[in-house]
């Protein structure tokens, strides 16, 4: 009944989003202005991160607005043009330069189509579960290598320096190298903008800082005519016309792509997921990770049709909505509809605007996206993990961004996996006067009972530590003494077994039968773990009456009898 109850509540499939809009339209409308304000500076600097035009970050906003409108379900959640995304695409087409402008516009357009299929996919298979692929410590060593990224990027246009090419210790070089060449008055446009985007958001996270700042950079541009002294301006922009059309790419093309795509899809599930959990509706629903999952499909698919690029969660975006107000997604149409009317009519406007403005804008997400703070706390509670995020660091902001971002999603599996197979058999100790068994902690005095051997196994079963759960439980074994008669294995930690564990569990309870002992299992509450041992035939070895609810239980009742 409850699960029918829970069934009706769920948001219609398509515009669920923008359930209750009619009762938050003021909240909606002043949301969605103070969105369009942070939106319009920051999809076109975004935009220019990726080298496309500004009008290419109007699309991919407004085309995610009205996809996630339509079938994404959080009403918050805030999708366009992403920093965090951006470079490490950009950095991958940059090695299809020799095609051309035009045709890397295409390429960007057909991943944007590949990151948007598979995230439907993904959403519509409920693959929610890879969202939580990367730990903490490789997230935010990945998104501090993104950061660098930006930095190296992006000063040479805050300075007034020639934009170098190349990998990011050729660019460091060239950074090094022609820093005494900067442009004065560039250089205090970028300072002036930074510091004032820097200090507004001390003051309060609502000021649309980056608007703010650009409007009076292209006002001080203009009056005091500082294109003539070498600040670089976006110059004529283009103006916004959506339309539908396919990329036209070679299908030879679309299988390059296509390891790309699923590195970006994974990075947006991850950061949706995360944005979507940190901002639930008003409703009191849970979040629904996988139909976000569905919209940040459409969003892209749209985008990519608009010809622009992938697109992603934002979580400060996201953060503006939530704190003005904003309850549904008629927030983020708002916003579009505003950025649609700045793409169409705002060109001469946005002409002045200084290239070091939008670096500055960046250099900004830079510093943001480098959790300096969360990286002091991991290196202070956890050694391990700290040296994974900073190898995750230094893979990301020195090898090409993809190839970073791969190894980052393997160091993660790979933590994951060393997890579990560290592991061990623990031993359990009875609380004096207790029919309780705890684990033994020098801390704690326990007590054990003649003839008895009560273990636990802290972790799932599976063939990553099945062999050494069963050498652990052998040497426990051959160290207790002679006396040994019952052993209990305690396995209300053990929540999954898989074939190769239940085959050495199996095998491990006819050798200690063979001995002349008598084992049994307490607490196994796993309803998984009891199915796995139930269908490869465990229980059938272990024998009846060897299956108890509590470890008191299996000593009362074996412990006089055994062996039997």
């Amino acid at each position: 009944m409850a699960r029918n109850g829970a069934a009706r509540l769920r948001k219609p499939w398509l515009f669920g989003s923008l359930g209750g809009a009619l009762g938050s339209v003021a909240g909606d409308l002043l949301a969605g202005a103070t969105l369009a304000a942070i939106a319009i500076p920051e999809q076109m600097a975004t935009a220019r991160l990726g080298d496309f035009p500004p009008a290419a970050g109007f699309l991919a906003f407004i085309a995610s607005a009205l996809a996630f409108a339509a079938f994404g379900a959080s009403g918050r959640l805030s999708v366009g043009a992403d920093s965090t995304i951006t470079p490490i695409f950009a950095g991958a087409l940059g090695l299809f330069a020799a095609a051309g402008p035009s045709h890397i516009a295409g390429l960007a357009s057909m991943l944007a189509l590949l990151v948007g299929a598979l995230l439907f996919l993904g959403g519509v298979f409920r693959l929610g579960w890879v969202a939580d692929l990367l730990s903490t410590p490789v997230t935010t060593g990945f998104l501090a290598g993104i950061a660098i990224h930006i930095a190296v990027g992006q000063t040479p246009q805050f300075l007034g320096l020639p934009p170098a090419e190349g990998d990011i210790f050729r660019r460091l070089s060239a950074l090094v190298r022609d820093i005494g060449e900067y442009n004065p008055p560039t250089a205090i446009i970028g300072a002036a903008t930074l510091a004032f985007i820097v200090v507004a958001e001390r003051i309060s996270a609502r000021i649309p800082a980056p608007l703010f700042a650009l409007a009076a950079a292209a006002l001080a541009t203009r009056q005091f005519h500082l294109d003539a002294r070498g600040v670089e301006t976006l110059g004529a922009v283009a103006s916004v016309r959506p339309s539908l059309s396919l990329p036209d790419v070679s299908f030879g093309e679309i299988r390059q792509l296509f390891g790309l795509a699923f590195v970006i899809a994974v990075v947006v599930m991850m950061q949706t997921a995360a944005t979507t959990r940190s901002f639930p509706d008003d409703s009191g629903q849970q979040p629904d990770v996988d139909r976000d999952f569905v919209g940040l499909g459409a969003a892209n698919l749209l985008s990519a049709l608009f010809g622009a690029f992938p697109v992603n969660a934002s979580p400060p975006r996201t953060a503006i909505v939530a704190e003005t107000g904003g309850r549904s997604q008629m927030a983020s149409l708002w916003a579009a509809l505003a950025v649609l009317g700045v793409g169409l009519f705002g060109g001469s406007l946005l002409a002045t605007v200084p290239e070091a403005s939008l670096a500055a804008v960046l250099l900004f997400v830079a510093g943001r996206i480098f959790r300096l703070k969360a990286m002091v706390k991991i290196g202070a509670t956890t050694k391990t993990e700290f040296a994974l995020m900073a190898a995750t660091l230094l893979a990301v902001a020195a090898l090409p961004v993809q190839t970073g971002v791969g190894l980052a999603i393997t160091l993660s599996l790979i933590h994951g996996v060393w997890t579990t197979t560290r592991a061990r058999l623990i031993m359990f100790e009875r609380l004096p006067g207790e029919t309780v068994w705890w684990p033994e902690n020098p801390q704690l005095a326990g007590e054990t009972i003649p003839g008895v051997l009560v273990v636990g196994f802290q972790a799932p079963l599976s063939f990553l530590n099945a062999w050494q759960f069963a050498q652990d439980l052998n040497d426990a074994v051959a160290h207790a003494g002679p006396g040994l008669r019952l052993i209990v294995l305690e396995a209300s930690s053990i929540v999954e077994i898989d074939y190769t564990a239940a085959t050495v569990l199996a095998q491990t309870i006819d050798q200690l039968r063979a001995a002349g002992f008598v084992f049994a299992i307490a607490r196994l509450e796993s309803v998984r773990a009891q199915a796995a041992l139930t269908r490869f035939g465990v229980l059938d070895r272990l024998g009846t009456g060897r299956l108890f609810h509590s470890v008191d239980e299996a000593t009362r009742r074996l412990a006089q009898n055994a062996p039997d």
